[in-house]
């Protein structure tokens, strides 16, 4: 068999399981690319492992084209297409893995503090900037759905946002609070002394000159915000606190409120999941970064019920 017919082949298959696997079909087509359109039984080893490394550093990268390429010759491998894999048994340590910065809530209150100054160098507004910072972290937005919000995808009667084509390419319902309604009411206000566009389809964050905020603009503004305010990173790791870290914080900051108030966690994650956007509870759990104050919470409930257990006893 080609490998350009097995990889329709194994991408057609992933499919009919549900997978969208947008990520590992172009690496697949990329593969194809570099090897071209020989016999897969005739790939040699040399050329999987020049195709896996590349010519630039180790990276999270090459681990990526390496698990995809495993997946792939495991399902040759199984259907007799192949009887040997050209993969190398060993590859170089993956590099350290991003870890995400948990804002504390006093770190927070001096972004947004810093972020409702009027600055002429920001091409953001003052409202228009704590609005967005808002989204992010009350709403537990990622920054591509915050932007691509438009005016009909707010719902501030019924306290709704529409997310539409979300990573998942599907489309959610995100409740929201009175306080961050309150927000999006006075931003709306706001948008609307300042002359910017308001039909339907526009989009509810804009600059200054009413052209759509671009997530490098946005980073960039927020790095500065940060900068003016000393929030940085106080532990080893070499990544610096980003936007996105915001949508994390948002999901510590509830768990840790869940466990402060007595709720029950286990009924919360499902709920949690279902509000960020994540298609199962592991990709909600990578989210929860152990923090002191968490850590405390559920040590004290896990005390709370080992006393219990002993009582009973």
């Amino acid at each position: 068999m080609k490998l350009p017919q097995a990889v329709d082949q194994y991408v057609s298959h992933k499919r009919s399981l549900g997978m969208q696997c947008q990520t590992m079909a172009r690496q697949l087509r990329a593969f194809c690319q570099a090897i071209g359109d020989i016999n897969v039984d005739e790939i040699r080893a040399e050329a999987a492992s020049a195709f896996i490394y590349g010519s630039g550093p180790v990276t999270s990268n090459l681990h990526g084209k390496f698990h995809v390429l495993r997946g792939f010759y495991r399902y040759l491998l199984s259907r007799g297409y192949v009887t040997n894999s050209p993969l190398p048994t060993q590859i170089p340590k993956e590099p350290e893995r991003l870890i995400p910065y948990i804002y504390s809530r006093e770190e927070l209150q001096r972004v947004l503090q810093a972020a409702r100054k009027e600055s002429h160098w920001c091409k953001l507004e003052a409202h228009t900037l704590q609005a967005l910072l808002l989204l992010l972290y009350g709403a537990g937005l990622r920054i591509s759905e915050a932007l691509r919000l438009t005016l009909a995808d707010v719902d501030l009667e019924q306290r709704l946002l529409t997310i539409r084509e979300t990573k998942f390419y599907k489309t959610r319902l995100v409740p929201l609070g009175p306080d961050l309604t309150q927000v999006l009411l006075t931003y709306l206000a706001f948008r609307c002394e300042q002359g910017h566009p308001s039909p339907p389809e526009a989009f509810l964050l804009v600059t200054r000159h009413s052209l759509p905020v671009s997530v490098q603009l946005a980073e960039d503004t927020f790095k500065r915000l940060c900068r003016e305010v000393g929030v940085r990173r106080k532990d080893e790791s070499r990544f610096v606190p980003r936007l996105h870290d915001l949508r994390h914080a948002f999901a510590v900051h509830r768990l840790t409120a869940c466990y402060r108030e007595g709720e029950d966690v286990q009924r919360l994650l499902p709920q949690l999941s279902t509000y960020l956007g994540h298609v199962d509870i592991d990709s909600t759990q990578r989210y929860l970064t152990l923090t002191p104050e968490l850590l405390s919470q559920a040590s004290g409930r896990f005390e709370q019920y080992a006393l219990r257990e002993v009582s009973y006893d």
